[in-house]
């Protein structure tokens, strides 16, 4: 029995995919391991236990078929450094999810950590991101219901218009209330220091607080992201809103143009078209959400059609101007709407750029890309060794799940010496619009330039009950498989409630389920995720010739 730490890793020979990193932390948890990670390109598992039994970690992970070929302690936290004088354990710049994990983290495993922000806690998600978007989204989404359902005997609100002043009054309180309760109560809670004031490094192991030197053994970077602007000549010089303003509007545009038509553009510019706005979606691909799959665009293409706005895709904006009269005018090759458009307001959606440019990284050595995203490595840690660095500034992807996660792997690995990497091969995302966009996994091109023999199934919503049931079928599910193997490869939604069937995608694709034991899975009848079930169905049978359930 040993017990001189509480962290060790195995050398464990036999690994050879992710299967294999799954059965081997199985093993060394049933061996009483805890905070598992295993890779099987590293040939590695690292674990925290506070004793440690060599033979029944032997006997764990032989039984699963492998075999521990050494066990060591982990080292303990990297050195403060800067000669012993460092007043903080972590340093963290920023105050959004990435950062509050990170504090969280770091306190619970005793260490001193204190936060900068100049300006308002909590960063993208409670203040302008997830939370109020998502609070505008659903009102939207209620009146359009009330104004276009296809039920028989329940009168339309046809004819009433929305009080957006209201909807934004109330929206602000949710994200003030949800600001203080997941965010500022949590610095007392923790017992770390919020302190407000611009952060900038001096040098490697220093940085200055509004001009005040402050030192920690570690530092880490969490300052977000913006929405950036595309190089369009005029655009700086006209009164355009962003997905940060446009959730601040109190009066209704009654013509939006909305350009980037990927999740943001398409969530916020479907809501004004939900609110009552005539909208026009530009995009410079050849269809709108073009990291989805073709079938999942082509829906909600139609669906955008269908409620009246317009799809502009492939075009090509040139300049932008302001008419007196406040309106605005695009110019350039915008397909259908002509060579020019005037709108009332202008909504630019087309990517986010990093909170970097004010943090003089260089002078601690840190490196950027060309975009200015922080460089890190698996795990999070920047080109100086003590400086980390997590969620939006960098660039990995941008959820406020990842933000967090990552947050939470700097802390583990700058002050306990973790060494915590992230799988992000089955990272679900959603994309908020009426229905949701989700998917998990890979797409069928990504699938083909692996190097998979790929088989698809595509079902249409009208041969899913629940869709049938809601008397709206507007929406696809696409699988995607390995033709070889069987072994369910991608799981790709269009549909009501796409956020919440994605779940069973992810465990699927964790499990390495194949299409068929999806398909012989027990879905509960007239819920979305029994689409899942027809959908895995549909590469042997025809659903349409099945009746309710049929196995």
């Amino acid at each position: 029995m040993n017990n001189t730490t509480s962290r060790w890793t195995a050398d464990v020979a036999g690994m050879t995919c992710d299967a294999c990193e799954r059965q081997v932390s199985h093993a060394v948890r049933q061996a009483g391991g805890t905070d598992v990670t295993a890779s099987w390109r590293d040939g590695t598992v690292t674990f925290i236990a506070a004793d440690i039994d060599r033979a029944a970690l032997d006997a764990a992970v032989g039984g699963a078929g492998y075999r521990v070929r050494a066990l060591r302690p982990r080292p303990g936290p990297p050195p403060a450094g800067g000669g012993g004088d460092a007043e903080w354990d972590l340093a963290i710049v920023g105050s959004g999810s990435a950062a509050f994990a990170a504090a969280i983290r770091a306190t619970e495993a005793g260490a001193r950590v204190v936060m900068i922000e100049r300006d308002t806690p909590g960063g993208t998600c409670v203040n302008v991101g997830c939370v109020p978007s998502k609070a505008l989204l659903a009102a939207a989404e209620t009146y359009h219901r009330a104004r276009s359902h296809t039920f028989a005997g329940i009168p339309s609100l046809d004819g009433v218009r929305p009080d957006l002043a209201q909807l934004v009054a109330q929206k602000d309180e949710l994200v003030a209330a949800l600001r203080q309760a997941k965010y500022l109560d949590l610095v007392e809670n923790y017992g770390f220091e919020l302190r407000r004031g611009t952060a900038r490094f001096v040098d490697a192991e220093t940085l200055e607080v509004d001009g005040e030197p402050l030192r920690a053994g570690q530092y880490l970077v969490a300052t977000g992201a913006r929405p950036a602007l595309p190089p369009i000549d005029g655009l700086t010089s006209v009164d355009h809103l962003t997905s940060t303003t446009a959730l601040e509007l109190t009066e209704l545009p009654a013509r939006l143009a909305v350009v980037g038509a990927n999740a943001i553009g398409l969530e916020v510019g479907q809501a004004f078209v939900h609110l009552g706005s005539a909208v026009t979606f530009f995009d410079i691909a050849d269809r709108i959400a073009p990291f989805e799959e073709p079938e999942i665009s082509a829906a909600l293409t139609d669906v955008l059609v269908g409620e009246g706005a317009r799809v502009v895709t492939g075009a090509q904006i040139t300049r932008v101007s302001q008419a007196a009269d406040g309106t605005v005018i695009l110019e350039g090759d915008l397909g259908e709407a002509g060579a020019s458009l005037q709108v009332d307001r202008i909504l630019v959606a087309t990517g986010r750029a990093p909170n970097s440019g004010d943090l003089r990284l260089d002078a601690a050595g840190v490196e950027v890309d060309r975009r200015g995203f922080v460089v890190v490595d698996d795990h999070a840690r920047t080109t100086n060794p003590r400086v980390w660095a997590a969620g939006d500034v960098t660039a990995t992807p941008q959820f406020v799940y990842v933000s967090a996660a990552e947050g939470a792997l700097a802390a583990d690995n700058a002050i306990a010496g973790a060494g915590r990497r992230l799988d992000y091969t089955t990272l679900p995302r959603v994309t908020f619009t009426n229905p949701q966009m989700a998917a998990v996994g890979l797409t069928e091109a990504e699938a083909r330039a692996a190097g998979h023999q790929v088989a698809t199934s595509v079902l249409p919503l009208e041969h899913v009950p629940r869709a049938i049931v809601n008397r709206d079928t507007r929406g696809v599910i696409k699988l995607v498989a390995d033709a070889a193997t069987d072994r369910l490869l991608g799981v790709h939604v269009a549909a009501e409630g796409a956020g919440e069937v994605i779940q069973a995608g992810v465990y699927a694709l964790m499990a390495g389920l194949t299409t068929t034991k999806m398909a012989g899975a027990f879905h509960p009848y007239l819920t979305m995720a029994e689409g899942l079930k027809l959908a895995a169905q549909t590469f042997h049978r025809d659903v349409a010739k099945l009746s309710c359930c049929a196995a």
